[in-house]
This record gives C-alpha cells, sequence and structure tokens, in this order.
C-alpha cells in the first residue's frame, strides 16, 4: 500500500467522517512511564474505527466501476457492519449483513436502522464471514470485507496520517487487532511516514491468530472463547491480505486477558470519562496492565477503536459483574 493511496482515502471520506480527538490520559501516562495519548476513535461517526474504511470501500468502487453495485455483502462482528451500512445508505446501495446471533444488541439494532438486511443467525464470526461469502460467490452480491480489503484497510490507515499530523515524533502505536485491517494500515502508514515508529499489535487472549501465526511463520486457525472484545473475536479467513502486513510492519505482538479488559473499560470512564466496548479497549488494557511496557523516549499513541458497547454490559461490569 503507497502512502499516495492513504491521501487519496482520506480525500475521499472527508465530507463522511469525523477527524477524532487525540488527548493526553494523566492515567495511562503515569502506568506506563511515558506520555499517552488516546486517539478516540470511539467518537467517529458509526462510534469506531470502521466508518473510515466502509466509507472509502464504497466510494472507491464508485470511482472504478462508474456505478453503484446492484448489492452489496458483508460479515462483522457489528461494527464493520454498522458502518457499511452507513455508507450504503448515504449513496442508495442495499447491504446484506452477516453477524452471529449473539452480537452485541446495539450493534444489531443500528445496522437495522440503517436500512440494511441483518442476518444474525450464525454461531460466531467465522461461521458468518462463509455465510457472506457464499451468499456473494453465489451471485447475490458484491462481498466488502471488514478487513482483508484494500479499501478498507486504505481507509483505516487514515488514523496515521492524523496522528503524524498532531503528534510528529510519536514513538509508538498500540493498536487492537482482530482480523487485522486497522493494524495493517495504521502500521504500513506509520512506518511509510517515520521508520521509526514502533508499531504493537494486541489480542485478545480468547482469540489471538496473529499471535500464534508469527510464531508459525504462516497463518494458522485458533479456536476462539468468548471474550469482552467481541470485535477483536475469530479468524481471519484464510486467504487474508492482513497477514503480510503484519509481518512486515508490525513490531510485536502482545495479549490481553478478560480481566484486563474489563479494567480498561471500566478505567476509561473512571479516569477519561470515555465509553469503550471491550475490542476498543484493547490497547489501554495493554498499557493499563502493562502487557506492553516502552522507554519513555516519546509520545505513546493508543487506539481507542469503538464504544458501541450494549449498556446492560456496561452497566454490569461497573457494578463489578
Amino acid at each position: 500500500m503507497q502512502l499516495l493511496e492513504v491521501l487519496r482515502a482520506r480525500a475521499r471520506i472527508a465530507p463522511y467522517v469525523r477527524r477524532t480527538p487525540l488527548v493526553r490520559s494523566s492515567w495511562l501516562s503515569e502506568r506506563a512511564g511515558a506520555p499517552v495519548w488516546l486517539k478516540l476513535e470511539s467518537l467517529q461517526v458509526s462510534h469506531s474505527f470502521k466508518a473510515r474504511g466502509a466509507f472509502n470501500a464504497v466510494i472507491a468502487r464508485l470511482e472504478r466501476s462508474g456505478g453503484p453495485p446492484a448489492r452489496l455483502v458483508t460479515a462483522s462482528a457489528g461494527n464493520h457492519g454498522r458502518a457499511l451500512a452507513a455508507a450504503a445508505r448515504a449513496f442508495g446501495i442495499p447491504l446484506v449483513v452477516f453477524t452471529p446471533a449473539d452480537a452485541p444488541r446495539t450493534k444489531l439494532a443500528a445496522i437495522a436502522r440503517h436500512g440494511a438486511v441483518l442476518r444474525a443467525e450464525a454461531r460466531d464470526y467465522d461461521e458468518a464471514e462463509r455465510a457472506a461469502r457464499t451468499f456473494a460467490s453465489d451471485g447475490d452480491g458484491e462481498f466488502i470485507s471488514g478487513y482483508s480489503d484494500p479499501d478498507v484497510i486504505a481507509g483505516a490507515a487514515t488514523i496515521a496520517l492524523d496522528v503524524a499530523e498532531e503528534r510528529p515524533g510519536t514513538a509508538a502505536l498500540v493498536v487492537p487487532v482482530g482480523g487485522g485491517g486497522l493494524v495493517s494500515g495504521v502500521a504500513a502508514a506509520a512506518k511509510a511516514i517515520d521508520p521509526g515508529i514502533e508499531v504493537a499489535g494486541v489480542e485478545a487472549e480468547a482469540s489471538h491468530p496473529f499471535h500464534d501465526s508469527l510464531r508459525a511463520g504462516r497463518l494458522v486457525p485458533i479456536t476462539p472463547e468468548p471474550t469482552l472484545a467481541d470485535g477483536l473475536a475469530g479468524n481471519p479467513d484464510p486467504e487474508t491480505i492482513t497477514f503480510a502486513f503484519v509481518q512486515q510492519f508490525v513490531d510485536r505482538m502482545t495479549m490481553v486477558t478478560e480481566e484486563d479488559l474489563r479494567g480498561a473499560i471500566v478505567g476509561l470512564i473512571e479516569h477519561e470519562h470515555l465509553v469503550s466496548e471491550g475490542a476498543g479497549a484493547a490497547a489501554v488494557a495493554a498499557l493499563a496492565a502493562r502487557r506492553l511496557t516502552f522507554e519513555p523516549e516519546g509520545d505513546i499513541v493508543a487506539i481507542v477503536s469503538g464504544s458501541n458497547i450494549d449498556v446492560g454490559r456496561l452497566a454490569s461490569l461497573l457494578a463489578g459483574g
């Protein structure tokens, strides 16, 4: 991916997304022993970073084809489906979204509210993605992956442009990792701007395909377990383009426990008055629990990737449940 593609993506999506705040966290700075800044994609439209990739994917396809596809199809744990539903509605394109049956209600409701056809029938994300790909390959629409798509990755990469402009000389970026689209784009763009920057990825201990795959030198499947970070759960597609990005541009990968995630969600509210979902808090969890440590030689930026958490679950976590 060339930096020019990321600049083009930013120009495409500018009318549809927000330039989210980058704020200093005294709480995490004390924990990390270095200045920590939070890139608040939790305040993005659709309340997750996914809006960047979704709008770029739809607009880029319109530019290349000269007209809208008859229908789009995707699989999602919730946030990509919500973002793509908003983008599809903006351009009058029908969309079918396949999700796990137990995806957070707030995400499912938002997908339906944007007018997409919701197929919340799968046991887990892996099954939802297989169903969506089969549906699309049968001629029922054009599939857009939430992570393994060059336009989606380029859209996510625009976060790195924001950080480079607002905190030049940033020493490290800490990024949640699910299918790898976010970390692929951010890492590739950040390294193109500053080859010396360190990029660390964070997976849930309950679902860590990249951790295992990097050790094996090839993509290997794992058996995901239930996790607060539902947006990070599941295996990437065996043909994903993100594994090569991670191998080339990500310096290290770590994992966080369910207790780490719980502490980060509660800590963000207690110390920063910010709401985050489990996946969105993964980078914060790695720093707060000291799963990642850095030499105090520059700014650390942690991406808070989303805030679409069910109210009931949030209330339970705050009550200690």
